[in-house]
């Protein structure tokens, strides 16, 4: 897997995942809460199929 996710981008993502898995663990939003493992996962693999399917890419450029 190449890395298609920025810096930012996989920043916000595991942020956001941690976010939704504490408010589902703590039942302020319920069951599906747990969807933030998918935001957690590829902020941390650093790859997301949704961005390959659109081609989009928020990884800078290396040389």
């Amino acid at each position: 897997m190449k890395c298609n996710s920025g810096t930012a981008d996989r920043v916000i993502r595991v942020i956001a995942g941690l976010a939704l898995i504490a408010l589902a663990a703590s039942g302020t939003i319920g069951i599906w809460g747990y969807i933030g493992i998918v935001p957690l996962l590829t902020g941390v693999v650093g790859f997301c199929p949704a961005y390959t399917l659109f081609g989009v890419n928020t990884c800078g450029s290396k040389k």
